[in-house]
């Protein structure tokens, strides 16, 4: 997309349906914009809000930073797990001012219930781990000093242990709740998640008067309330 046809269109900011587009409407109702439509029932993609300067359009939660990067969307939010798997593809790609302390869950490990993970895990040692958190997972393993056969999935990771696809799995855990369910447990946790607020480079120097009201506004309502 050129400069120019950027600059004849509104702000447009990515997100994704679900928990992070339910938490994010607060922030935006902070920033005086109300949203015309709710994707879980409506098909449209592009939807528009109050603010005639703003449009939001609704993606996948993993293509969230890559709309961001190459500029068809001006800013977007994601959480850090998908954050964090992007730079690792595309380092320095994307501007990323506010963690909006939304969306808060954790990246872990989980086994079948029962298995012997200390023993799994003993530095010389090789695992199959299931997920679509390749960087992460890689890197948590390897300061571990245990080798890892990687297995790319994209969904239904709770089922790779119970086939014997994998001995574990790096997912995100919010409640818990789907682990429970099959039999699996959350042994050891990678890192804390909460969404960011991520700007596309380019349109932070040519639309910076349009943008940074909106990013100051966002950054006031993320911050924790002080009682």
């Amino acid at each position: 997309m050129s400069t120019e046809q950027a600059l004849t269109r509104p702000l447009t900011m990515a997100l994704s349906k679900g928990r992070i587009f339910e938490e994010t409407l607060p922030l935006l109702k902070a920033a005086g914009v109300h949203v015309a439509e709710n994707p879980e029932e409506s098909r449209k993609l592009i939807i528009a809000t109050s603010n005639p300067g703003l449009r939001l359009i609704i993606v996948r939660a993993s293509d969230v930073p890559t709309y961001v990067e190459y500029g068809a969307a001006d800013l977007g939010i994601a959480g850090k797990d998908i954050l964090n798997e992007h730079a690792a593809e595309h380092p320095g790609g994307l501007y990323q001012p506010i963690d909006l302390n939304i969306a808060k869950c954790r990246l872990a490990v989980a086994v079948k219930n029962g298995f012997d993970y200390a023993a799994a895990v003993r530095q010389g040692n090789r695992l199959r781990v299931a997920t679509k958190f390749v960087h992460a997972a890689r890197e948590h393993f390897a300061a571990k000093g245990v080798y890892v056969d990687l297995i790319k999935l994209y969904g239904s990771m709770e089922l790779a242990p119970l086939v014997g696809l994998a001995d574990a799995i790096v997912d995100v855990v919010s409640t818990g709740n789907t682990l429970r369910a099959n039999d699996l447990v959350a042994v050891e946790d990678i890192m804390p998640i909460s969404s960011r607020l991520v700007v596309n480079r380019a349109a932070l120097k040519t639309r910076y008067a349009e943008l940074q009201p909106l990013l100051d506004a966002f950054e006031r309502a993320s911050q924790p309330s002080v009682a």
